[in-house]
């Protein structure tokens, strides 16, 4: 039996890296898992796809929806919790907000335009679709909302990094921290109906199209990765325990996995993976 059994989760931005993860992982553990992202086939300039996230899926022996949805459009978003409960036969118990726009740029030439996506995908989104599944959360007195945040939402300290100085992730890491600051209030105002809230972050980076997309340089020392499995764990986790027992963190994955001595398995359930 699995540890979602029965459950319906809805993971978005999972057409490819930690968002695949997450809904392999899920659906490992018996959920019904619908997959949301901006496109069904494959993307112009990145590997992956919602139709073979739910092909690998379905390989698996899981079960899974795919929904497209521009996340950055509030119309696109309207209505969406809805469309992912008629595909999947019933209001989700479970939410995963992954989309992310990680827009990095020195922020003395940081767009409008580029800053209000941000703003727009990493903070109202994740506001939006949880506000869409809380009338059927709070009616079932049941539910997991999990936030994807960053590492970069912390302060850079000095000696600054180069990474700090260089990286461009001041808006990216703002709407992060942001994103936070949300989710905890969140946890404070929905306990009483058994609803946890919590944000996961990467101790490391997660080596996804998306990120070697960005050109990083590897080979620096000071570059450290860890693998998506180590997400998809920590995130299962999260989306597992009941509200009165964890909610309103501000999780870092091997981090908690580490602290709660969490073996960490394939995004199949089928074997354990060594994380370092």
């Amino acid at each position: 039996m699995g540890t979602l059994d029965g459950r319906i989760a809805v993971v978005t931005g999972a057409s490819r890296g930690i968002g695949v993860g997450i809904a392999r992982r899920f659906a490992a553990e018996g959920a019904t898992v619908v997959v949301v992202a901006r496109t069904l086939e494959a993307h112009d300039k990145l590997p992956g796809s919602l139709r073979e996230t739910v092909a690998i899926i379905e390989r698996d022996g899981g079960r899974a929806h795919a929904l497209t949805a521009d996340l950055t459009d509030p119309e696109s978003r309207r209505g969406l919790i809805e469309r992912c409960a008629q595909a999947a036969g019933a209001a989700p118990h479970i939410l995963v907000n992954n989309a992310a726009a990680a827009i990095y740029l020195p922020l003395a030439r940081y767009p409008d335009r580029r800053f209000n996506l941000s703003i727009e995908l990493n903070l109202h989104a994740p506001l939006d679709l949880a506000q869409q599944c809380l009338p059927a959360m709070i009616e079932r007195r049941e539910g997991w909302i999990l936030n994807i945040s960053s590492a970069t939402a912390r302060h850079p300290s000095r000696p600054y990094l180069p990474w700090d100085v260089a990286g461009g992730s001041g808006i990216y890491g703002a709407s992060k921290a942001a994103l936070n600051r949300m989710s905890a209030a969140m946890a404070a105002e929905l306990l009483e109906h058994n609803i946890a809230v919590n944000t996961l972050s990467p101790v490391s980076a997660v080596i996804t199209p998306g990120v070697e997309m960005l050109g990083i340089d590897q080979s620096d020392p000071n570059f450290r990765t860890e693998p998506v499995e180590a997400m998809a764990e920590a995130a299962l986790l999260l989306c597992s325990e009941p509200a009165d027992v964890r909610t309103g963190e501000t999780a870092y994955s091997v981090e908690l996995l580490r602290r709660i001595g969490r073996v960490v398995r394939n995004l199949d359930g089928r074997g354990e993976v060594s994380v370092d």
